[in-house]
């Protein structure tokens, strides 16, 4: 077992300061949240967290195959040593850290196996899975502390999180992160391309994926045609379907762009997101499996052809695209212009806005093509203009 040491390993201010909150707040809260905005590094968080609580055993539970891989490896680096229970992979009852999957907890009493008691901390990575059934089976049977661990959600995701968990221990937003130069700045650009979404119906609280991709289909070559514009960018695409990712490919593929498609079942995954990391340019086109857990700093342009009503999902879409990187002075975020009815339509405003009212007022802000942070600020002075106004009056 590793010695326990003071010094932090390799922490930003802020995560040295959320891990002293974190720890501080457990002597009052068993379970607590860390919301921070994608990129922010809240896993190196809460590989600190665990080295803290030594020697008491901790449970790492992730929902992606990349994520869990992804997560043993970070610990290591904080000299934590973690075994992995998923799938035919199975930790020992002896493992000091264990990063499991919660769909194979789940699976054939593999739960049971371990003592209600046997760990000392339960980190829920990407917690706004938290409240789903199979997770709540899991993290209630674990009679210990929770650290939950997610990007900025949004306010009805804060209440339905607020009833399992009991402390926000420590939030740093996206622009916060932006002013202190760890994200990049981002830069929205609106693409006039009137896409009808007025006939897209609501699955489950967002616009149903079979209804998305008939609306956006008879678009695409319209699409490429500003892919063509940004060619000197590195780009990813989100889309609804599969079956549009590859043909969006194609077609770029067609006007001369270097191009990518990658979805689950692609056994050249490995080799395709090598192949767009190491390009200077290009465009990797992808229907929602890189939303968590894929990082690439280089990429400085995100391109959302998947409008979601999921403020949280769109966060972690643009996130993508936030980390810094040499010579990339901003992110590029192509904003689409979607013809709707449906006020619930997350818009880039809504990265940075605490309501809807101040999502409209950063949005008129913005125009056309804008600042996120410079809109926020001629937000606040407007507000304040108004303000100092209805009070003379």
């Amino acid at each position: 077992m590793p010695a326990h040491s003071d010094q932090p390993i390799s922490l930003r201010g802020y995560q040295l300061a959320a891990v002293d909150s974190i720890m501080s707040g457990f002597a009052e809260f068993r379970r607590q949240l860390l919301v921070a905005a994608t990129g922010s590094g809240k896993t190196q968080v809460f590989c600190e967290v665990i080295r803290r609580v030594q020697p008491e055993r901790s449970l790492v539970l992730c929902h992606r195959e990349e994520l869990i891989d992804q997560a043993a490896h970070r610990l290591s680096t904080f000299g934590l040593t973690a075994e992995v229970e998923m799938g035919e992979r199975r930790a020992s009852l002896d493992a000091q850290v264990v990063v499991g999957s919660v769909q194979t907890l789940m699976r054939d009493h593999r739960l049971e196996r371990w003592p209600r008691g046997h760990f000392g901390l339960v980190v829920a990575d990407e917690a706004h899975h938290a409240t789903s059934d199979s997770w709540q089976k899991v993290l209630w049977y674990f009679d210990t502390r929770t650290l939950g661990a997610s990007a900025t959600p949004e306010r009805s995701d804060k209440r339905q999180l607020g009833e399992y968990f009991e402390n926000i221990a420590y939030e740093v937003g996206l622009l916060d992160l932006v002013r202190q130069g760890w994200l990049s700045p981002i830069r929205v650009k609106t693409v006039p391309l009137g896409i009808d979404l007025r006939k897209a119906r609501t699955v489950a609280g967002d616009y149903n994926a079979e209804d998305l991709g008939h609306a956006i289909e008879p678009q695409l070559e319209r699409i490429v045609d500003v892919m063509v514009e940004h060619r000197h960018r590195k780009t990813i695409v989100f889309l609804p379907l599969i079956y549009l990712s590859r043909l969006f490919a194609n077609l770029c593929r067609q006007r001369g762009l270097e191009a990518w498609h990658v979805d689950g079942a692609s056994r050249d995954r490995a080799e395709v997101l090598s192949e767009f990391s190491s390009a200077r340019s290009g465009i990797l086109s992808n229907a929602m499996l890189l939303t968590e857990g894929y990082d690439e700093p280089s990429i400085d342009c995100v391109v959302c052809l998947r409008p979601t009503k999921v403020r949280s999902l769109y966060c972690q879409i643009v996130g993508r695209g936030t980390r810094m990187y040499p010579n990339k002075d901003h992110l590029l975020l192509l904003d689409f212009l979607w013809l709707t009815h449906d006020h619930a339509l997350i818009k880039p405003a809504h990265l940075i806005a605490k309501d809807d009212e101040e999502a409209d007022q950063i949005g008129t802000m913005l125009g056309d093509d804008g600042d996120l942070e410079e809109a926020e600020r001629d937000a606040i002075e407007e507000r304040t203009r108004s303000l100092a106004a209805r009070l003379a009056a």
